[in-house]
């Protein structure tokens, strides 16, 4: 099963490669991969550090569990009707997507996020709102 916390569900919707290290992205490739092949794989939704903060680069500021960070989660699982513990597949949170986010959640909540410029987050939840899922991303 694997761990996941509130905006990383968002991260993962937007994904297209980038990440803070090349092994950080590839596990995200990983785990996104994962999604796309298998989307009734179980999530249980944490508070703090998941599965993708594992990789973390230790050269970098680690903000994993910065109070902002953890605000951002929360107000995601919000968004999607959702509660720390809960154990959910991949497709229930598509289909959560579907109906209960646009993708102007992503300026409201991301307002401050490096890879928010690029657009992939607005794009990715508006290709699961269509029902499109997520983008096959190719690692080298």
């Amino acid at each position: 099963m694997l761990k996941l916390r509130g905006h990383h569900i968002f991260c993962l919707i937007g994904f297209r490669g980038m990440g803070y290290s090349k092994e950080y992205a590839a596990n995200m490739a990983k785990v996104q991969e994962k999604l796309r092949a298998f989307p009734d794989t179980p999530l249980c939704l944490v508070n703090g550090a998941d599965d993708l903060c594992a990789k973390f680069p230790c050269d970098q500021p680690y903000h994993c569990d910065t109070a902002r960070v953890l605000e951002q989660d929360q107000r995601f699982l919000d968004k999607l009707q959702l509660q720390v513990g809960e154990v959910i597949t991949w497709r229930e949170i598509e289909n959560r997507v579907q109906h209960l986010v646009t993708p102007a959640v992503i300026e409201e909540v991301c307002f401050d996020c490096q890879w928010r410029g690029y657009g992939v987050c607005e794009e990715g939840v508006q290709r699961i709102r269509q029902g499109q899922g997520l983008v096959e991303v190719k690692t080298k």
